[in-house]
């Protein structure tokens, strides 16, 4: 209700924005762009007859190969758009971005995701029909929900998503999940292990991002909480190698979407650009040796130290959430190899189904590996391989003797409802998506690129890192920050020593912001894979992203001067490392003012009144957190500490002691018979 009250403010102030432009007249304005050989015409005018804007809005839909093949690009780019605002006043202008701000602040503020969302699409909607019923409603439905939904590369996902789900499910059904977790309490004996063991198989799985996501979480989970991990450090590492690693794999759904959009631009092609650029791309790098640091210095601050301490101290992960697979009855016939097995023949099914989908085994890239993982279709390759993994896995399952049929029939539902706020976030997320591209968010922020940061040239890297991250924030969107950017950044900067860097910092960027974005389909699948409450994910990750991303940026500053990557790169690892020491020298200097943790946990172990002992150890974890104690948290442990029997003559006994400084024998029974009662001992 909050959210709605405050989206309604923001939105009634534009009412006074909305009035209609009248449309005006205009003569027919035909323009033919010719890409990889074939020439497309539009009309960027106004069709007298059918009376709308199709050609316009064809000419910026194709936005990547005009920027990059059409000559007058900008005097044609301005025709269409004059065109498009007849109808839109909107269009290309702020506002575009308008829709994803507004439902990441409401989300950040109410900790409400789904209405957030859907407000936030609302307004767009609002906006791109100049704020009428119908039309919103139209577009709303059909345009944002409907078509994000029915698009084939989504159900793909969606399909993916419900069938690891059900895969995991039925290995919980099994017993192999808490097989697996009492076998990594033998070998995994740390919470730094945990921890290390879970970035190495986030590394390991670079094939996609969402497959690292759900597979980590699905495997590490029992691990991590085995160790006392919270839940919302494991969403974190999950999230961190996800994005990050895959951006730096050559083999790997995300080279084969950026060398698709750099195919024939400023190298020789599309994937030797993205292999030139991976050193350059200091954010997945750091991201990956800060991940390493925080383990190994045994450091953390922000959100995320509280809940942290919070649970290696025993205490409630104050992030969990309660997944559905995980209520399901215990088997004591599991073994590790029941999880292990149909993990390992799931990575190889989706590996194979990419590389099919690639036309490895038949087509243009037959037998080039490479070539075929370049050209695979991720939402394909994902669900071919996981349907085949989970025949497998029921046949195995059944073969092993290990849960019936019907177990394995009834884990499909059961995996489904735990995917279910996974794809409600998603679905709504597509939608945002989709009304930000109907308001040109992309010719928003390629006049910024192309207009007031063109001059500041050594600095561009630096000013398109930025950029990128604000939009792939703002639309949730690393693939769609790729689409838009790198064809500008390619003819912005051709053919020269500046053009890798530049295109570095917008891959870069782009995974930064989408590493931020409550609104982004791998932070949502991580939350998921970790069962971590999604907005407890995002305020937690956000400062150690943006810490990451802060010397991201100096490193980008610098990296034009110095030429070379092999002298940037070692340079911002080494200003990482001393940014993570000084904050670990910050925190624990705020800690140590409190100075009493040890001391209220050996007391509330000795004390026998439950609800005292508790309250001490919860004040225990409140100074670990932050360095202090709650005003509150102190008035509720001395008003538990009144009902105790003979605390009155206990306080009498002090008081007179502190006067004339002698305890006498009377006071002194007193004393130690309330302690004694304190802590359970017969007096």
């Amino acid at each position: 209700m909050k959210s709605i009250l405050i989206a309604a403010a923001v939105l009634s102030a534009s009412f006074a924005f909305a009035d209609e432009a009248a449309p005006a007249e205009t003569p027919a304005c035909p323009v033919s762009v010719v890409v990889d050989g074939t020439a497309t015409s539009y009309n960027l005018a106004v069709v007298a007859d059918a009376g709308d804007v199709k050609g316009a809005q064809a000419y910026i839909g194709a936005y990547a190969d005009n920027v990059q093949n059409d000559a007058n690009f900008k005097a044609n780019e301005a025709t269409a758009l004059a065109t498009i605002r007849t109808e839109n006043r909107f269009f290309g202008t702020w506002w575009s971005i308008f829709p994803p701000l507004l439902a990441i602040f409401l989300a950040l503020l109410t900790k409400e995701v789904y209405s957030s969302l859907f407000i936030g699409i609302v307004s767009g909607g609002l906006i791109y029909s100049g704020f009428a019923f119908e039309g919103t409603l139209l577009h709303v439905v059909k345009d944002g929900f409907i078509d994000s939904v029915a698009d084939g590369y989504n159900v793909g996902i969606l399909l993916f998503l419900v069938l690891l789900g059900s895969l995991v499910a039925m290995m919980n059904k099994t017993g192999a999940s808490a097989a697996f977790g009492r076998w990594a309490q033998t070998h995994i004996r740390t919470r730094i292990g945990a921890q290390v063991a879970t970035i190495i198989l986030g590394l390991l799985i670079f094939v996609d991002d969402y497959f690292n996501c759900l597979t980590v979480g699905s495997v590490m989970r029992p691990v991590t909480d085995a160790k006392k991990v919270s839940r919302a450090k494991l969403a974190y590492l999950i999230d961190a190698t996800a994005a990050p690693i895959c951006i730096i794999a050559p083999i790997s759904s995300w080279a084969a979407a950026v060398a698709g959009f750099a195919k024939g631009a400023g190298a020789e092609s599309g994937f030797s650009l993205f292999i030139n650029a991976i050193p350059y791309n200091f954010y997945a790098i750091l991201t990956i040796v800060a991940m390493f640091a925080f383990a190994f210095m045994k450091f953390d601050f922000g959100p995320m130290k509280r809940h942290e301490a919070a649970t290696a101290a025993g205490g409630p992960d104050l992030g969990a959430i309660e997944d559905a697979t995980d209520a399901l009855a215990k088997n004591d016939r599991g073994r590790v190899i029941d999880l292990v097995i149909p993990v390992l023949v799931l990575i190889a099914c989706c590996m194979v189904g990419m590389i099919y989908s690639g036309g490895y085994f038949g087509g243009d890239n037959a037998g080039d590996f490479v070539k075929a993982f370049s050209d695979s279709d991720a939402s394909v390759g994902l669900a071919l391989g996981s349907i085949v993994a989970i025949v497998f896995a029921v046949a195995f399952y059944l073969c092993r003797r290990v849960i019936s049929f019907r177990d394995c029939m009834d884990a499909f539902p059961e995996g489904f409802k735990a995917m279910v706020p996974a794809i409600m976030i998603l679905c709504c997320a597509w939608t945002l998506k989709a009304m930000t591209d109907s308001l040109g968010a992309k010719v928003f922020i390629s006049d910024i690129i192309s207009g007031p940061a063109a001059g500041l040239w050594n600095f561009l890297p630096a000013i398109i890192f930025v950029i990128a991250i604000i939009l792939a924030f703002s639309t949730g969107t690393s693939w769609g920050t790729f689409g838009i950017l790198i064809p500008i950044v390619l003819a912005a900067i051709p053919g020269s020593s500046m053009t890798i860097v530049a295109v570095s910092a917008c891959m870069a960027g782009a995974v930064c912001g989408d590493h931020c974005s409550p609104i982004s389909d791998t932070t949502i699948m991580a939350s998921a894979g970790a069962q971590c409450n999604h907005i407890v994910h995002v305020n937690t990750q956000l400062p150690y992203a943006l810490t990451v991303a802060a010397v991201s940026f100096v490193a980008y500053i610098v990296a034009p001067f110095v030429g070379s990557a092999w002298i940037a790169l070692p340079l911002a690892v080494l200003l990482l490392l001393a940014t993570l020491f000084f904050l670990k020298l910050v925190v624990k200097g705020a800690v140590a003012e409190g100075s009493l943790p040890a001391v209220f946990r050996k007391f509330a172990q000795s004390v026998n009144n439950r609800p005292f002992a508790a309250q001490l150890a919860h004040m225990a974890d409140a100074i670990l957190a932050d360095g202090r104690i709650d005003e509150k948290e102190a008035v509720q442990l001395s008003e538990l500490l009144a009902k105790i029997e003979g605390q009155e003559e206990f306080r009498k006994a002090l008081d007179a002691a502190r006067e004339d400084g002698v305890i006498t024998l009377e006071e002194s029974a007193n004393i130690e018979g309330f302690i004694r009662r304190l802590i359970g001992r017969k007096a």
